[in-house]
């Protein structure tokens, strides 16, 4: 089992950064892979970005290549989401999740923070 507590949203100017972190206990994090997802209001949530157990392979929907960046740091059990040149139709819920290796569907989920990004 792997809790996972997500921070670091809040409200933020269109053109601003926010990095998300997601900090994880109860297993060791370098056993699974990483995602974020977000859902805004009325929407099904969706894919943001993905990186491996060992950091070496990411992933990024459209919509965030060039903008976020996901990263990990095994030894503090803790992964983050910068993200810059934030837009208004960014505004959702941030969900952080885990997989172990070797499995596709992510099994563990945070409770979510809230970015809103203000035009």
């Amino acid at each position: 089992q792997v809790q996972l507590v997500e921070s670091g949203g809040g409200l933020v100017q269109a053109g601003g950064s926010l990095r998300l972190s997601c900090a994880a206990s109860g297993r060791i994090l370098s056993a699974y892979g990483m995602g974020w997802f977000r859902q805004a209001p009325g929407k099904e949530r969706e894919f943001v970005a993905a990186i491996s157990w060992s950091g070496g392979s990411t992933d990024y929907a459209d919509s965030v290549k060039g903008r976020f960046t996901i990263s990990r740091d095994n030894a503090k059990n803790t992964v983050y989401l910068q993200m810059n040149s934030l837009k208004p139709e960014d505004t959702a819920v941030y969900y952080c999740a885990a997989r172990p290796r070797g499995v596709t569907a992510f099994r563990y989920w945070g409770q979510g923070t809230q970015v809103t990004v203000s035009s």
